[in-house]
Formats: C-alpha cells, structure tokens, sequence
C-alpha cells in the first residue's frame, strides 16, 4: 500500500514546521520527520487509526492518526491512502469552512 499526500496537508506539515523552527529549527527537523514516520505506518496497516467522528456518515473512510497535539486525517481507499490535512486537535472541525474529506 502506498501513501498520497494532499497539496493541503503538505502545506499543513509546512506551516507546523515554520511555526516551530521560529524557536529551535532543530526540534522542528525532528517534529516533522517523526510526524513522518507515523504516517508511514500506515503503508503496513492502513486502518490503525480510529474512524473521525467527525466524518461520520460522509460515505468514506475517514481515519486518523493522533501525534502530539496533531490529528493527521486520512483516506482509505483501494490505493493510495490519501492524507488529507494535519489539524491541531484544538481545532473544530466541524467549524471548519471545508471539511479535509470534502
């Protein structure tokens, strides 16, 4: 199983990494590669996360990951698996203007 990631959740991966290397660069390498390295699981077990309740009922299969404080959204499909967005989990999604499986 491969793994796609979205133009919204690259630059999702992007802002994080800015955000936190205006205080150590360093520590924002190593978020990003372990936030990475998460989501590479899902190349061997691509249903390891729980179903977002959020996105109950859209009719697909929207699961996350949870890494720190992030929610990283993905789908599920035949092939790839799709990464949607990585949201703070602070974040409503429901409040969202455009959902990240829309």
């Amino acid at each position: 199983m491969r793994v796609s990631w979205s133009a919204s959740a690259r630059a999702d991966v992007r802002g994080i990494r800015r955000y936190i290397a205006q205080d150590s660069p360093f520590y924002a390498q190593q978020f990003c590669e372990r936030l990475i390295a998460t989501v590479e699981k899902l190349v061997e077990h691509p249903r390891l996360g729980r179903l977002v309740p959020e996105a109950e009922g859209v009719g697909v299969e929207v699961r996350e990951l949870v890494f720190r404080d992030y929610r990283i959204l993905y789908l599920v499909t035949d092939e790839p698996i799709q990464i949607l967005a990585v949201i703070h989990g602070a974040r409503d999604l429901l409040g969202l203007e455009r959902k990240p499986w829309e």
